[in-house]
């Protein structure tokens, strides 16, 4: 027989926002991680195959049409954010630059390195 849970889990440190079911930071919270910032305007197809090598993709996904939605919605379900299918693919194609930086912070908050 197992014990009762006496305590539930909660969230952890910052930038987790599981519970929340939000992203850690916002869409123009570019300075919140200059190196991001910086690839990103210099070369967003060279973030872009980062973020998809940080994320455990093969990082020709971040080149490929429709690779940084296919991303962001299997990043969005596996981090329990909010949102739709439609929702990502109308932020990946107006928004995308400022979209993959967003993407590239979520995951070096969630793998703590900022």
């Amino acid at each position: 027989m197992s014990s009762p849970v006496v305590n539930q889990p909660a969230a952890g440190s910052y930038g987790t926002n599981v519970q929340t079911g939000e992203w850690s930071t916002g869409l123009c919270s570019c300075f919140s991680d200059l190196l991001v910032c910086a690839i990103g305007c210099c070369c967003p197809i060279a973030l872009s195959c980062y973020t998809a090598h940080k994320y455990g993709e093969n990082c020709c996904l971040g080149c490929l049409p429709g690779g940084p939605t296919a991303m962001r919605t299997h990043m969005r379900l596996t981090y329990g954010i909010q949102g739709t299918i439609i929702n990502d693919a109308l932020m990946t194609f107006f928004c995308g630059t400022c979209e993959v930086c967003r993407m590239a912070r979520e995951i070096r908050i969630r793998n703590g390195e900022v």
